[in-house]
């Protein structure tokens, strides 16, 4: 079974570089264009529920805009 997790993004820290966007292997982040920021920007949000944790978003975020949870695997038996 694969991991699962989520993300938060601190919008008033994202600047919408996308890096987040191209860098997640499971392509379920992309940028809010309901949402526009108080530095004017469309923030990055998960657009899938299908995040399985890996944090190579919040490694590439330039701003540490993204905080990756993760939850825990059960125990095996």
């Amino acid at each position: 079974m694969p991991l699962r997790g989520t993300i938060v993004v601190d919008e008033n820290l994202c600047k919408a570089c996308e890096l987040c966007v191209e860098a997640c292997p499971q392509h379920v982040i992309g940028l809010n264009a309901e949402i526009i920021t108080p530095r004017g920007f469309h923030p990055a949000h998960l657009i899938k529920d299908e995040c399985t944790g890996c944090g190579i978003c919040a490694l590439v975020c330039p701003e540490a805009a993204i905080t990756v949870y993760r939850e825990k695997r059960g125990a095996q038996g």
